[in-house]
Order: structure tokens, then sequence, then C-alpha cells
């Protein structure tokens, strides 16, 4: 969905008591499952972050999942290095739709202008918290929860196959033909 797991779990649950356990219980299992089965990129993730910090831009990476389920995923893939920030909503104010998330990273990693932001991810409301926070460019990865009619209709500037898509998207490389 994109959003704060909590903020989902407030529309599903009657009280705020209810909204907190069941984030606990959701945060709890499914750091369990990545510490059990474990978690896989997809493929040209790696590469592309280290090729993007190659080109001296900055990587931050946004989630609806708490610090500590970030933290077991961001461990698990091995990307500590590969990325200079990466948010909750906690941490930022307000999950998606708004733009807390993409504003803070932008502050925190010293990003020169909102036009100069491209905002990334594979939701309708990803789209809506690039859109908001005025990125220069929200693209849309089909790789996860929304089609391209879904992404487009949200905002999305363009739609790529897969995030590993995106250095021939930014002219970072030419563009590879199979």
């Amino acid at each position: 969905m994109g959003q704060s797991k909590l903020d989902v779990f407030r529309e599903l649950t009657d009280s705020e008591g209810d909204a907190l356990a069941a984030t606990e219980a959701f945060e709890t299992a499914y750091g369990e499952l990545v510490e059990r089965v474990g978690v896989s990129a997809i493929d040209g993730t790696s590469d592309l972050f280290q090729e993007l910090r190659d080109n001296g831009l900055k990587i931050a990476l946004v989630t609806g999942f708490s610090r500590a389920t970030q933290d077991t995923l961001i461990d698990a893939l091995g990307w500590s290095d590969l990325i200079d920030v990466s948010l909750c909503p906690a941490e930022a104010g307000r999950g998606r739709p708004y733009p807390d998330l993409p504003l803070t990273a932008l502050l925190r990693t010293g990003t020169s202008s909102v036009a100069a932001m491209v905002v990334v991810g594979d939701t309708a409301s990803d789209m809506l918290s690039g859109l908001s926070a005025g990125a220069g460019l929200v693209v849309g990865v089909r790789t996860g929860t929304h089609d391209t009619e879904t992404l487009e209709d949200a905002g999305a500037d363009v739609v790529i196959d897969s995030v590993a898509d995106l250095a021939e998207l930014l002219g970072l490389r030419e563009e590879t033909t199979e």
C-alpha cells in the first residue's frame, strides 16, 4: 500500500490500542520471517545503488515499515553502505501519500532543490507523495504492487519495468537491448 503500517491498521481496527498491537504483531512476524527465510533484492538493485553513488547521487530509502523492520531489511540485503539515509514515517512526521518522507530525505541528503529530487516507487501512494513533495521526476515501477495504469493515474511521470532500469532513465548509462 505504500503507507505507514500503523496508519493501515488504524483504518482496519476500532481503537488506537488495537492498531498499535496489530502493528507490533505484524512487525515482529515480518522480522522473524526475514531472519528465518531471508530476503532478496530485485535483480540489479545493489548495482544500481552503487552506480548512483559513483555518479555522485544520494540514495534515500523510505518505507511504511518501522525503524526496526527497515534496519532488519537493509542489513539482510547488505545495503547499509550503499544508501545515504533511510526513513520511516515516525522519523518524518507522516507516511505516504503525504510529502513528509521525500522532503525529509531531501533535507537529510542535502539535495539542492525539490526539482533535483527523483521519487521512485511501486504504489499509487508513492506517486502521490512524490507529487506532493514537488519532486522533479516521479517514477513508477512495475515490479511491485500496482500496474502501469494505476501508477500513471496517480501521477507517475514515467513507469519502468524495474528499479534496475533507473540508471538508463536518468541517462547514466545507455539502454541495453536484449
